[in-house]
């Protein structure tokens, strides 16, 4: 039972200390408690906690999509706010379709997305998610849309490095988009980094710009789910600006409202939001979208990473996490990969490194590793590697607050457990779906 949380650190209610080493899931980007972000919102309660984007426009809201836009792309300056990320990802499969009509392309509507990954628990979200466990009893329920593999290159022996490995897992998306037609194929999306699906898997080179060339050229939008990776934990606000490449749409949660108060956003090109506003308006509603205290939580978020420069200790903490991590990989058989960017790491756990052998499933070792952490006074996140129903891998992604004077040794326990455990604004950036005249709220 949770009693409090403050930093790095929370506590239970018989006073056990926890390291918050995955914050939350990958979300308590700069910490619990900061006491900036609850002086803002106890400001913001003042003055209002609700104002229906039908109804008013907010100061919060303005100001968030306004610091949002600045920190996007070029071209991507017209923001949704959402409560998560399953709806922000959502609300992009929607604006894609919906543009598409406008451009007269009605039977475009495939969305190809990677197995595995994972995009979200809403229908729309799971028909492009490729994690089984998860997906499969909806499957009467939805349509699932065209996958093409993820760029695994450690499991498939190929050097990530060379270019040609990312032209060669590119090329699949080239090969569905034909496959299924290139005219009825929507949109692709992609996370910059992958996230719980795939353990954070870094593309290999080439890839990402790549794949832009290809969605070019076919009229496809490219989508980047940058849920997890945005909001500075790979060292970039957002986790595509590594590879310089400019999508079409973007989603964004977790870290971007820090875990204060459910928030996510759209982020979409400019041309694309104007179109639809053209043509009748962006027909999607969320109760809570653009709530004020909400925005006020997210700014307030992004005032403390800019301020504190936690991007930037995010990039060097990264090295050092990494450096450590890849010290306990040469001194431990059990794992076999470590990968990652910033402060988004994760292990993979294998029973033979050179044949890239998972672990017996039925032993449930990333579960039964969670749990040996968290008796240890240390919190991280699992799941299965290979589509949820094998492999095992953890993430290491603790608040990007965290700095060379908290031992990075302190995150990590004992990997003789683990072996134990597997052998037994007037020019306003936000839409408005009100009237479609007055701001660019949605």
């Amino acid at each position: 039972m949770l009693d409090r949380a403050e930093g790095i650190y929370m506590w239970d209610t018989d006073g056990k200390r926890y390291i918050d080493g995955s914050s939350g899931a990958m979300v308590s980007n700069i910490g619990h408690s900061n006491p900036a972000v609850l002086d803002a919102m106890r400001a913001q309660m003042k003055k209002s906690t609700f104002g229906y984007r039908l109804h008013f426009q907010t100061e919060a809201s303005e100001l968030l999509a306004a610091k949002t836009a600045a920190l996007a792309p070029e071209g991507l300056n017209k923001i949704f706010f959402v409560s998560g990320g399953s709806e922000a990802v959502e609300s992009t499969l929607k604006m894609a379709r919906r543009y598409a009509l406008t451009q007269g392309q009605s039977q475009r509507f495939k969305m190809i997305s990677r197995y595995p990954s994972y995009h979200g628990c809403t229908l729309g979200a799971l028909a492009i998610t490729g994690y089984a466990p998860m997906a499969a009893p909806f499957d009467p329920m939805m349509m699932r849309m065209p996958k093409v593999a993820a760029p695994r290159a450690y499991l498939d022996g190929l050097d990530a490095d060379d270019p040609a490995t990312g032209l060669h897992y590119a090329n699949m998306l080239e090969a569905k988009i034909l496959e299924e037609g290139a005219d009825t194929v929507l949109a692709f999306i992609v996370e910059p980094v992958g996230g719980a699906s795939t353990g954070a898997l870094v593309p290999p080179a080439g890839y990402m710009q790549r794949i832009r060339e290809i969605c070019t050229h076919y009229g496809v939008l490219l989508i980047h789910d940058e849920v997890m990776t945005g909001g500075g934990r790979t060292g970039h606000f957002f986790g595509a600006e590594h590879w310089g490449v400019v999508p079409d749409l973007v989603s964004i949660s977790k870290g971007f409202g820090g875990g204060y108060v459910p928030l996510g956003a759209m982020i979409a090109r400019d041309d694309i939001v104007e179109a639809v506003m053209s043509a009748g308006g962006f027909i999607q509603s969320f109760t809570y979208a653009g709530n004020p205290l909400a925005c006020a939580a997210g700014c307030a978020v992004l005032d403390e990473i800019e301020k504190h420069d936690l991007t930037g200790n995010g990039a060097r903490m990264g090295d050092v996490l990494a450096q450590r991590l890849h010290g306990l990989m040469q001194r431990y058989p059990l794992i076999g990969d470590v990968r990652g960017k910033g402060l988004l790491t994760a292990f993979e756990l294998m029973a033979d490194r050179d044949t890239k052998a998972p672990l017996p499933a039925a032993l449930n070792a990333h579960s039964r590793l969670v749990d040996i952490a968290y008796d240890n006074g240390l919190i991280i996140y699992s799941r299965r590697t290979r589509g949820g129903t094998s492999g095992d891998h953890f993430l290491v992604c603790p608040p990007m607050i965290w700095c060379s004077r908290t031992r990075p040794a302190t995150w990590l326990i004992s990997c003789r457990s683990w072996a134990k455990a597997v052998a037994p604004v007037s020019n306003s950036n936000v839409m408005t779906s009100a009237t479609f005249t007055c701001s660019n709220i949605l």
